[in-house]
């Protein structure tokens, strides 16, 4: 039975009121209030990693910079002690100052070109690198791994390295750990690895450390840090600096890729976007479920929803499609009638055997019933109004048969 909705305002029609802007505001914060607490956690994740991560510049570990994180006071140490150094600009001109007995310090090794490193690995000297890419490290200390990175605070030796023992405990702060090879002296070590690791290649030194603090102005005074710059780049009488100018684009060793260029930072920004992304797509996947029925705010009656089809029907004058439509739904009432299976009523094979078997239930011809289930367009609509009429009374004669 269908009953009309009640006048709105009055009994159960006012409580399907259209929603206030007020109750739509609220269910559109419901809904994004997930995504919105996603993107401020990954806001307040990214200022924190940047906040934390120290800045570099163009005047890092250099001998003449004053800055904090330049080396200024640490050449001066050096050279109140009988040492003299020598600032170096490129690879070239680090060896042609660098004499018998002298020690390299090699710092921003991401500088240097394939050439220099080549030019590196043959020459006879001592060489001290500052936190090298692993390019440089695969170059001038084979064998020697990059493991992880971290912060802490004094660490003890714990190596027989002389350098070391007599700097004592340093503070590294942030610094990145090795894997030392076989025979290598590694110290200040733990799990992962070593923030110092000293080798011999090719009848040299080479000293790898994965930290600036015993070199930068701003933490020479913390622990033994100033102790072991001095003992790593002044052993001897003379000390190369090289604090290579950048090179030109595209001579950069290693011919890094765009990934390798990527800071880290941006790397894990986008990592953290993806995860987002999966938990809130996870979020709102658990959020489906069966479909609910809910009541409509007005019934609305089957008689209306034909008119305003034929309505539609009638305005573009698609007699075609509507004569279609009502085959088609004839079809599918007469043929289970028949005894024949549902696929038949839409299968053009079967149409012969549907026309004559409607045909033998009713009192018409098969060429009448032909043309009513499978027949052409009507003219008009006055043409469509009779197929309707014959359609209605072929499915009662076959429902009566």
């Amino acid at each position: 039975m269908v009953t009309q909705a009640p006048p709105a305002g009055t009994g159960a029609g006012a409580g399907t009121a259209e929603p206030s802007a007020r109750q739509v505001a609220g269910r559109r914060w419901r809904a994004s209030r997930g995504v919105l607490a996603a993107l401020l956690a990954m806001a307040v994740i990214a200022v924190i990693l940047a906040a934390l991560r120290p800045s570099t510049s163009a005047a890092t570990l250099d001998p003449a910079s004053p800055r904090p994180e330049g080396s200024r006071a640490l050449a001066a140490l050096l050279e109140q002690n009988g040492t003299r150094v020598d600032v170096a600009r490129g690879a070239p001109e680090a060896m042609a100052a660098s004499g018998p007995g002298a020690t390299m310090v090699v710092t921003h090794s991401e500088r240097l070109t394939d050439r220099d490193l080549a030019d590196l690995r043959r020459f006879p000297v001592n060489l001290v690198l500052v936190q090298p890419t692993r390019y440089a490290l695969r170059e001038l200390a084979p064998g020697v791994g990059t493991s992880v990175s971290v912060f802490s605070g004094v660490d003890v030796p714990g190596c027989p390295l002389d350098a070391a023992n007599r700097a004592g405990p340093v503070s590294f702060g942030e610094s990145i750990l090795y894997t030392p090879p076989g025979g290598a002296v590694s110290c200040y070590g733990q799990e992962d690895g070593a923030r110092l690791v000293q080798l011999r290649e090719s009848g040299r030194t080479v000293t790898v450390i994965g930290s600036t603090a015993p070199f930068v102005n701003e933490s020479l005074e913390d622990a033994g840090n100033a102790a072991l710059g001095m003992n790593l780049a002044g052993p001897g009488d003379h000390t190369v600096w090289l604090m290579p100018e950048l090179p030109e684009p595209g001579t950069a060793a290693g011919g890094k890729s765009l990934a390798d260029l990527v800071p880290f930072g941006v790397k894990l920004f986008f990592l953290e976007l993806i995860v987002a992304v999966l938990l809130v797509a996870l979020w709102r996947a658990r959020r489906l479920g069966p479909v609910v029925a809910e009541a409509l705010p007005v019934v609305v009656r089957s008689a209306e929803t034909v008119e305003g089809r034929a309505r539609l029907y009638r305005a573009s004058r698609a007699r075609d499609r509507a004569a279609d439509a009502l085959r088609a739904g004839a079809r599918e009432r007469i043929v289970p009638l028949l005894g024949l299976p549902r696929s038949a009523a839409q299968d053009p094979a079967a149409a012969q055997q549907i026309v004559a078997a409607v045909a033998q239930r009713t009192s018409r011809e098969e060429a009448a019933v032909g043309g009513a289930l499978y027949g052409p367009e009507p003219v008009d609509d006055a043409g469509l109004l009779a197929l309707t009429d014959v359609l209605d009374d072929l499915e009662r004669q076959v429902r009566e048969s």
